[in-house]
């Protein structure tokens, strides 16, 4: 039975919504592992949001950074390893929940996470019509106003919610900039911030997503000498190495037999003309649907660099300019993972198929590719069920993008739906189905 979560025509986005989202795109919340920005004021965000969610009934349950034990384990990106040794760095990056009611069971609990820093590039803040820009309008600031507004109208279509089901809202840092939240989501995941349903904030469309990517991020490095451009022979080429080696990766890499991507990122060597440079590196990232996926690509990596450099060796041992390169070349290169072993999300529980059908939320298709967000650290959580669900799209929307926007309608649709999903939430546990086992 499909749930209504309010009467028809009802508008569960207010103009003071608007206002808050206003607000919050202002505030800079660039992720400090993003490229030079304003400093981010990511805590200043949280509290406005927290102060806008007390107004509904929320109180604050947390608020604060992980202390560096957070970092001190597998999983973690060496760019946050590295970002660490500021000791500023966690501390300026909290994470905030919010709850709703007394603390209950997570079997009766609903969870929803969004995010509140953003990537690099900060875009003006505008509203033209029913379209809202600013970077975070649709990732994710503006799902997380939405959010409340949701909540709100499920409030007010059930009185109980709260006391019989409660409510967690996860308003995180750290899921931009390769940091995976591995200070943000994690930490909170590991602390018992989640329920039995879990909804990670992210444009898809208003389609239900049950699955969640990862991605392993390999830097193949040269370290060799380099030359002048008078005798390029007496050094190691890093570009024409490199080069060749990018090359060489992408015909072997290619995922046509997998469901995951492979992306041939930057490559950095020098910028002059008159000069060889002996050293530089190359940047690869391979996402995985599954652990086993990300094991094998890891495997095949390393497979197709050995590979590679005995080939550039055969090509070139014998040529005038580079045959020195071709000599050491196995020598010069090495493979270093700046991530790698993170768990991907594959949730099918079957009771959730009926939940999100009951709110009238369709299932995002099986057979389209799925991306990377927090939702990943609820793998292997027995009992619940995790989605990733919002308004708008990644491309379209221009998320991490120029001219990144939103539609008004778009924010109302995903409060309907936020509303509709706890409302059958709810419904569920008064009908006794809530404690089936998934």
């Amino acid at each position: 039975m499909r749930a209504e979560p309010a009467p028809a025509g009802v508008d569960p986005l207010t103009e003071a919504d608007l206002a808050l989202l206003r607000d919050l795109l202002e505030i800079p919340t660039v992720n400090p592992l993003e490229p030079a920005a304003p400093p981010a004021r990511i805590r200043e965000a949280q509290e406005r949001y927290a102060r806008a969610a007390h107004r509904i009934g929320f109180r604050t349950a947390h608020h604060d950074a992980p202390g560096p034990e957070a970092l001190e384990r597998p999983g973690i990106p060496r760019a946050v390893r590295e970002a660490a040794s500021n000791p500023g760095f966690l501390a300026d990056q909290p994470s905030l929940v919010l709850r709703l009611g007394p603390e209950l069971p997570a079997r009766r609990t609903a969870m929803f996470n969004v995010h509140l820093d953003t990537v690099a590039g900060l875009e003006p803040v505008t509203r033209s019509g029913d379209v809202l820009t600013g970077r975070g309008a649709v990732d994710a600031k503006g799902p997380a106003v939405a959010l409340l507004a949701g909540i709100r109208a499920a409030l007010t279509a059930r009185p109980g919610l709260g006391d019989e089901v409660g409510v967690l809202v996860q308003a995180v840092s750290g899921e931009e900039g390769g940091a995976m939240g591995v200070y943000g989501t994690r930490p909170l995941v590991e602390a018992g911030f989640f329920g039995r349903l879990n909804v990670f904030c992210e444009p898809t469309g208003l389609r239900y997503l049950p699955r969640a990517t990862a991605s392993a991020t390999a830097r193949v490095s040269v370290d060799g000498r380099g030359a002048i451009d008078d005798d390029p022979a007496s050094g190691h080429n890093a570009t024409v190495l490199l080069g060749f080696l990018a090359q060489h990766l992408a015909r072997r890499l290619d995922p046509s037999d997998r469901p995951g991507r492979c992306c041939v990122a930057g490559m950095r060597t020098g910028d002059r003309h008159n000069r060889v440079y002996g050293s530089g590196s190359l940047l690869l990232n391979l996402s995985y649907a599954t652990t086993a996926e990300g094991e094998a690509a890891e495997r095949a990596l390393e497979a197709a660099v050995r590979d590679g450099l005995a080939e550039f060796t055969a090509i070139f041992r014998h040529t005038r300019e580079f045959a020195r390169t071709a000599e050491r070349a196995a020598e010069l290169v090495r493979v270093d993972w700046l991530k790698r072993g993170l768990p991907c999300l594959d949730d099918t529980a079957g009771w959730a198929r009926e939940l999100f059908a009951d709110a009238g939320i369709d299932r995002w298709p099986d057979e389209e590719p799925a991306f990377t967000c927090d939702a990943i650290w609820m793998h292997g959580i027995p009992d619940t069920c995790t989605a990733v669900l919002g308004p708008g799209s990644l491309q379209a929307n221009g998320a991490h993008a120029e001219g990144e926007h939103v539609a008004v309608a778009e924010l109302r649709a995903f409060a309907r739906a936020v509303a509709a999903l706890l409302v059958a939430f709810t419904d569920r546990h008064r009908d006794g189905a809530g404690e089936e086992s998934t």
